[in-house]
């Protein structure tokens, strides 16, 4: 009996999270039900990126696209779509008023060109029939059979690929400097060690296409002269890890890993190793010291990894972004790749939009996009039509953006200009309700935390930042303490031995320039706006406005509140902990914050 319907359901880790693998299982159990097993083929992708909408079903031929599904609708699916031939309008996307049954149609999906995710949410991961057929393994065997390394490394140059780890460092150059290097031996390095707050790029492209990086990393070590490959990925990624390993498995059982890849007689191997979670194992070598078994903690270079790296034998070592794009390229040509994005940074470029967004999840733009279109036209604008205050890109290393500069684009050159940066892809957005100055601090707090210690610049600079900040935030911030944020920020900058160190002031020292009467707002006034810093905060009760519901007093987890039914409420200053319970719980706006 023939195929009817493919039913595709999201299994990135946040829609499994919202119990998808439920939603899998009760949609093959009710077409077993129905006895319609044979004419639905049921299976799980990786992410489809709207992640806010998430846990999602798409059906075809029918383009239905499900959203916010429920373990409870899977029978209905089936009853309804399978069975019946209807769509269930209820859980259809909609948009403006109107349903969508079509990607292209959705706001979301409309200026995004999916390269690295171009097979997430689209096929299973798990089955490497899926992968290939999506053309999946066609680079390498032109690699093995058709190709020199001289002319891999051609079209690389062609291409204009740029590291996607943050650096931007021409892919091609990189490779070279190994492929040139004589060795007895030389590693291929899949840096899988993502750890930006709110960040998930590197993790749903190798949940939902796992081949694809096999592939590339295999294609680099035919092109620098390599037998053995590492992909580096923390523990916290156990979904990722899963699906790599069955990947693996697969891949050397069809003759694609191991020795004599295809009769080629080329031999090359990967195996995974697991990061206890140091945001200092995304510089590169800090991973590679981690990856030996030691503490992850960086050196000077030069020399680099890419002569001396891995066991000091030269190394090749990519982010998954970069190896993602790396097939393509090969199959496609450095020229059609070279076309897409900006004269300086060609392709697209992988983004985790999170924060005070409407349509929060995993977006790929062509480089060039301008921020204003990812945010309002990706995004959908920000959430509950508030106004929107900056964006932060490149995670902790990254610096603010504000609204002059929505209309900046996105490639390495103009965010560098602005005094923010790429980074490997973070993107939060802010609103009006946001305070910089604890925003600022969240990050420099992190950065502490996550300082190897090695050098002094870093370790003793971002604590003594992050003291500046918790300072000001507690309203005992002096005018003096702006200077030495500066002179501070500036010195971590220019003498810290890694990446972390010498772009963990960027926050800091952007929003200083952006925000700086935000900061004196804390230190001359005592106030901060946002209502964020609590020393900063007290809350009271208008009793004009307060009607005596006791809501506020019901939300209050100390039981500060005091007033009966129908008569003005109270809120005791000595025992109030300035958690804003009250404040969003009352709907007639009585209670104030000041």
């Amino acid at each position: 009996m023939s195929i009817k319907n493919y039913c595709l359901v999201c299994g990135g880790t946040g829609c499994e999270a919202g119990k998808a693998d439920a939603i899998y299982h009760g949609l093959r159990s009710a077409a077993e039900t129905h006895r319609i097993g044979d004419e639905v083929q049921i299976v799980k992708t990786g992410c489809f990126g709207l992640c806010e909408k998430g846990p999602i079903v798409k059906v075809l031929p029918e383009e239905a696209f499900y959203v916010e599904v429920t373990p409870e609708d899977a029978t209905t699916i089936v009853e309804e779509h399978f069975v019946k031939g209807r769509v269930v309008e209820k859980l259809l996307y909609k948009e403006e008023g109107d349903d969508k049954t079509d990607l292209s149609e959705i706001k979301f999906y409309q200026k995004q060109k999916r390269l690295v995710l171009r097979n997430c949410g689209v096929i299973n991961p798990e089955d490497i029939n899926e992968y290939i057929a999506r053309q999946g393994y066609v680079a390498l065997e032109k690699v093995l059979f058709e190709m020199t390394s001289e002319q891999v490394l051609d079209e690389l140059k062609i291409s204009g690929l740029r590291g996607r780890g943050g650096a931007g460092f021409p892919t091609w150059l990189k490779w070279k400097f190994s492929a040139d290097f004589t060795s007895e031996k030389k590693y291929v390095v899949c840096n899988a060690d993502e750890g930006d707050p709110g960040a998930y790029m590197d993790r749903s492209t190798l949940e939902g296409d796992p081949h694809s990086i096999i592939e590339a990393m295999t294609i680099a070590a035919r092109t620098v002269g390599s037998d053995h490959g590492v992909i580096y990925i923390r523990a916290e990624y156990p979904l990722a890890i899963r699906r790599l390993e069955i990947a693996l498995g697969q891949a050397r059982e069809y003759g694609l890993l191991g020795d004599d890849i295809l009769g080629s007689g080329f031999n090359f191997d990967i195996e995974i190793r697991l990061g206890a979670g140091a945001f200092v194992c995304g510089e590169e070598t800090a991973l590679l010291a981690s990856t030996e078994g030691r503490r992850g903690m960086p050196i000077p270079k030069p020399p680099f990894p890419a002569v001396k790296g891995l066991f000091k034998k030269p190394t090749v070592i990519n982010n998954v972004e970069t190896y993602a794009n790396i097939p393509l390229i090969i199959e496609k040509g450095g020229a059609w790749f070279k076309s897409i994005g900006t004269e300086k940074s060609p392709g697209t470029k992988v983004f985790a939009l999170t924060g005070k967004i409407e349509n929060s999840g995993l977006v790929e733009v062509p480089m060039g996009t301008t921020l204003r279109e990812i945010i309002y036209d990706v995004g959908g604008g920000i959430r509950g039509g508030k106004k929107f205050k900056a964006v932060q890109t490149g995670g902790p290393s990254g610096g603010v953006i504000t609204a002059d500069y929505l209309d900046t684009p996105i490639d390495f050159d103009h965010l560098t200009a602005i005094g923010s940066m790429m980074g490997s892809g973070g993107m939060i957005v802010m609103d009006e309700d946001d305070c910089i100055v604890d925003v600022t601090k969240f990050y420099m707090e992190f950065c502490v935390d996550e300082s190897c210690g090695k050098c002094a610049p870093c370790r003793i600079g971002t604590k003594r930042m992050y003291q500046i900040l918790d300072k000001i935030t507690k309203g005992q911030g002096t005018m003096e303490d702006v200077d030495k944020l500066h002179s501070i920020g500036l010195a971590t900058q220019k003498a810290s031995l890694c990446g972390l160190g010498q772009t963990a002031a960027n926050p800091v020292l952007s929003t200083l320039n952006y925000f700086e009467n935000e900061y004196l707002e804390h230190i001359r006034d005592g106030k901060c706006a946002a209502g964020k810093c609590k020393d900063l905060v007290s809350y009271s009760i208008d009793a004009v406005k307060c009607i005596g519901c006791t809501v506020c007093a019901r939300k209050c987890p100390v039981n500060c509140i005091a007033g009966e039914r129908k008569t003005a409420h109270v809120i005791d200053q000595d025992k109030c902990i300035k958690c804003g319970a009250c404040y969003e719980a009352c709907k007639f706006g009585a209670v104030i914050v000041a």
